[in-house]
């Protein structure tokens, strides 16, 4: 067997050392998304109140489901909501769309809402890189298994660093039967507050497959005044 040459060795050293420089520079954080983490981390978190209105649409199992409800929020009463129109499985309807406010609701009256929210208490931040939306990519590490934490990215807009979307997969599964569950959260400025517009959910159901959710939000009122048509989601 032929020993390899000092020349070989040598352009094979280069070439692994360069491969390892290219790695390191990979791993070198965009100082835009810096700054824009920075400045979203800087930013004291505010619940703000609100009337306004949602649309749940759930499927799975080759069922489908959907509620239209009317909700509110204060920091005395909690988030309440009403069904104003709702159709499909009654599954579905009860055990899922409902479930899921009847959580958050939950979640708000029991002051768990911070435990959840997306500050250096939950998570550890990892800035990467500007996307080719120009958003500014920021990785998301949950400091602990919750259900309720995220484990994936969050983008920010790259001047202000306001929050625009959360995608990932949940710290842990909810139950034994549900897993592998993705979540995309979006946000909008809607007249100066910032305000979730969206919740889409894909999950995989042991037993029966495949299943996803939708949630939007529409706002009448944010901080008691009235919200212009043309900023409404």
């Amino acid at each position: 067997m032929k020993r390899p040459t000092a020349c070989c060795a040598g352009a094979a050293w280069i070439a692994a050392a360069s491969i390892v420089v290219h790695l390191s520079a990979l791993s070198v954080p965009n100082p835009t998304a810096v700054d824009a983490m920075e400045r979203f981390l800087a930013r004291p978190a505010s619940a703000h109140q609100y009337q306004g209105s949602r649309r749940l649409e759930a499927s799975g199992s080759g069922r489908r489901g959907w509620l239209d409800v009317q909700t509110s929020f204060t920091s005395v009463s909690g988030l309440e909501y009403e069904v104003t129109a709702e159709g499909g499985s009654g599954y579905i309807r009860n055990r899922v769309l409902r479930s899921l406010l009847d959580e958050e609701r939950r979640l708000i009256a029991h002051g768990r809402a911070t435990g959840v929210a997306i500050s250096a208490e939950n998570y550890w931040f990892h800035p990467e890189e500007i996307n080719e939306e120009g958003l500014a990519v920021v990785r998301l590490e949950p400091r602990r298994k919750d259900r309720s934490l995220v484990r994936g990215q969050m983008f920010l807009t790259p001047v202000e660093g306001d929050l625009v979307r959360v995608e990932g997969a949940l710290a842990m599964n909810p139950s034994f039967w549900v897993r592998r569950v993705h979540v995309v959260r979006s946000y909008r400025r809607i007249d100066g507050a910032l305000m979730p517009v969206a919740l889409e959910t894909t999950a995989q159901l042991r037993l029966l497959g495949p299943s996803a959710l939708r949630m939007t939000y529409r706002y009448s009122h944010i901080d008691e005044r009235p919200v212009s048509e043309d900023d409404r989601p």
